[in-house]
């Protein structure tokens, strides 16, 4: 992996690149957009025409919300594949954050043929932004800088900084019956609360793309190159790929098959854990109300708070810090025990059918997916960097999105199931799913570390 910046360059926060900044602060509004909309969409397509949503069944609405969700992350590999070759990484970051905002846009106009187009807006932009601002953090480090995994940690919090927000807003904006009697009350329909509620992820999307246009001198070159100009030498012939670089491919390619599962549990936030939020869990803490789309926000609180100590972890732990694949396990098993700490508020809905939990079921849920994601997604971007060759490195991260994207779908097709099986049964079984691919992992570290060529 060849690096644009300098490893000497630690002018900018906490002794990182300059420039990570203006990256942290392109995916914080891009992830404003993306968990603005998500917070609403499974709502948005099961609410009745009356109420301003789109009436769809529940499981025609998870089938949509999985291929959406899937078609977002799995469109990275030709998003990443354009910039390796034609584009250069920071032009696709500035069409992807427009095509987004232009989705978002379709999205409020509240029209059926219009939502489709808008979706399609979000998945092309999506693959040339999310992919390709991920590769150059990735370029803001020297081959083997430690500073690495910190510095996407550093980056990671600022994608859940967005995803924090972003559901306190467009769910106020489309599920408060304060903001919505204050519209009725202005001569605005109530119902065109959904609208405000994409409007405001479309805005925060332009708000990214504005501020990523005025501080791009801070990046240096970084971006401005395809993957192919940095792998070839100036008068050379591209050379071919080394033993150990097509064996570090290959650990990309292992390793996504568990992060597909990780996300396939943990994106159960937008679809099964959305609905028993809805459905199951009393949406008052303390005596304040709140919409239920909100709990969409208590991972990256979760998060904030958790993020740094991780950085801090990481690099204290020095020369006893896990591997890639160990910290991926760790995550997998955090993950499992958020399901299964539902399995119990779950066996008492069975029993009083119509009881409402406590909310602190799904908070302390998100709190072991808080875990699980800080061991596995920041650790997943900074490894797909180090493994991959320049002249492969938005491909390789597309791919590494893919297999987010594949759990999200997977995550959308249990809705229908989840109709027929009792939560119990659903939790438990998800539980059980990742303890498997978790011990699997486990088993097969000793052979991915040597595939890994000195490459923690």
């Amino acid at each position: 992996m060849v690096s644009l910046q300098s490893f000497s360059d630690s002018s900018g926060i906490a002794g990182h690149p300059k420039g990570l900044m203006v990256l942290f602060f392109t995916e914080m509004w891009e992830r404003f957009s993306y968990y603005g909309m998500r917070a609403l969409l499974m709502l948005y397509m099961i609410a009745p025409l009356e109420l301003g949503g789109l009436g769809f069944g529940k499981g025609y609405a998870g089938l949509v919300y999985g291929i959406y969700t899937f078609s977002v992350y799995a469109f990275s590999i030709p998003g990443g594949w354009i910039a390796d070759r034609y584009t250069g990484y920071r032009k696709a970051v500035m069409v992807g954050g427009l095509l987004i905002a232009l989705g978002q846009g379709c999205l409020a106009l509240g029209n059926e043929s219009l939502f489709y187009v808008g979706l399609l807006g979000l998945v092309l932009g999506t693959s040339f932004l999310k992919t390709n601002c991920s590769t150059m953090v990735g370029q803001l480090y020297a081959d083997n800088d430690p500073r690495r995994d910190a510095g996407f940690s550093i980056y990671y919090m600022g994608i859940n900084l967005g995803a924090l927000i972003a559901p306190l807003i467009c769910g106020y904006f489309a599920q408060d019956p304060r903001f919505l009697s204050f519209l009725d009350s202005i001569g605005l329909s109530s119902r065109s609360g959904w609208a405000w509620g994409f409007g405001g992820a479309g805005a925060a999307m332009l708000l990214g793309v504005l501020q990523f246009y005025v501080q791009q001198d801070k990046l240096g070159s970084v971006g401005l190159k395809t993957g192919i100009h940095l792998d070839q030498k100036e008068g050379k012939d591209l050379p071919a790929l080394t033993g150990d670089e097509k064996s570090r491919m290959w650990v990309v390619g292992i390793l996504m098959f568990f992060i597909m599962t990780f996300f396939f549990l943990f994106e159960q936030a937008g679809t099964t854990l959305n609905l028993f939020a809805l459905e199951n869990t009393q949406n008052q803490y303390f005596g304040i109300s709140f919409p239920s789309s909100w709990f969409q926000s208590v991972n990256s609180i979760w998060l904030l708070m958790l993020a740094p100590l991780f950085s801090w972890l990481w690099i204290r732990l020095g020369s006893k810090e896990p591997s890639s694949p160990i910290k991926f396990a760790w995550g997998l098993l955090f993950v499992g025990f958020g399901m299964l700490l539902l399995v119990l508020p779950s066996q008492s809905i069975a029993l009083q059918p119509g009881l409402k939990v406590s909310p602190n079921w799904l908070i302390f849920t998100y709190m072991f997916h808080t875990i699980g994601e800080l061991c596995l997604s920041p650790v997943g971007l900074s490894t797909t960097t180090k493994l991959a060759p320049a002249r492969y490195s938005g491909i390789m991260m597309g791919l590494f999105f893919f297999a987010i994207g594949a759990g999200n779908l997977l995550a959308g097709l249990v809705v229908p199931f989840s109709e027929k099986l009792a939560p119990t049964t659903l939790f438990f079984g998800l539980f059980l799913v990742t303890i498997a691919m978790a011990i699997v992992l486990v088993i097969l570290t000793p052979r991915i570390k040597k595939m890994m060529a000195g490459v923690r």
